[in-house]
């Protein structure tokens, strides 16, 4: 009795957890990857890389898809960017799920120690954003590789941006490399890109993210099904878990996307995984 009993409060962790995430990483469109990655790092030390990829990106999986239901009600996706920019994806997301079995554990966590620092000094930059909900057409984008979108979500309001959709391939192919390799989704890379270098209005940058990370992630659950990541019963407790949270977290964080200024909970986050990144660092440097 008393070993169910602590199984039972394990199994209400794992869905609280993935509650948060589901919230938080559908909140800012980054799906989750970047804050459940650095926690199966620190909480269960000895999953192997690619055990830990497997089991975040089938989270995102689930939290993306979730969110994209959500967001498509608000009618805020790009579904012509975002079908591209996802087919893209696909061939980088393949190979980085394959690459995860050759990297070392502690060279993989020296790796996402680093990346996180990075995205920590990144999300503040980014926080000076300005809002491009109307952007006008560049002079020199007459056509070619430039692209024109307009779109009215449920509210009424209407998003009208030019951006370049060779750049926005080129950023695709990596993140759909970088995102499975480290399990951390890639929204938390898109978005700001979407919105900093392609132009794309917030709104529409976080709800055509996650719209693409539906597409990418599925594809790597694939890849590690076939590979057989998931067949070891806690791993799969852990993947259930963490998913019955995210589904309804992920709804209540496209709910607030555009009701609650994400500037607070961007700064929180930077500092966050700045702090998260040093104690991995620390711990896979000292393991060396």
């Amino acid at each position: 009795m008393h070993l169910k009993y602590w199984l039972m409060l394990y199994f209400l962790a794992l869905i609280l957890i993935g509650f948060l995430i589901g919230s938080i990483g559908t909140l800012i469109g980054a799906g989750g990857g970047f804050l459940l990655v650095p926690l199966l790092l620190i909480f269960f030390p000895a999953l192997d890389p690619e055990v830990v990829t497997a089991i975040s990106i089938a989270v995102v999986a689930a939290n993306a898809v979730s969110g994209t239901f959500a967001y498509a009600r608000g009618k805020r996706i790009d579904y012509r960017a975002g079908l591209m920019f996802a087919l893209f994806t696909i061939p980088g997301s393949i190979l980085g799920v394959y690459i995860t079995n050759y990297i070392p554990k502690h060279w993989f966590q020296v790796i996402f120690g680093a990346l996180l620092l990075v995205l920590s000094v990144y999300l503040f930059v980014k926080n000076r954003k300005k809002n491009v909900a109307q952007n006008a057409l560049p002079q020199h984008a007459a056509g070619g590789n430039w692209k024109h979108s307009s779109i009215t979500d449920k509210s009424g309001h209407t998003y009208s941006y030019t951006y370049n959709q060779l750049h926005g391939i080129i950023i695709s192919v990596l993140v759909g490399f970088i995102s499975p390799l480290l399990g951390i989704g890639g929204g938390i890379i898109h978005v700001p890109a979407m919105v900093q270098w392609l132009q794309f209005p917030v709104y529409v940058a976080t709800a055509t993210s996650h719209f693409i990370l539906a597409i990418m992630s599925s594809v790597s659950v694939g890849v590690h099904i076939v590979n057989g990541h998931y067949n070891d019963p806690e791993v799969l407790r852990m993947v259930i878990g963490f998913i019955i949270g995210v589904l309804p977290g992920a709804q209540l964080g496209a709910y607030l996307s555009h009701r609650i200024s994400t500037t607070a909970i961007i700064r929180a986050l930077a500092v966050c995984l700045a702090l998260v990144g040093v104690r991995i660092l620390f711990s896979a440097i000292a393991a060396l």
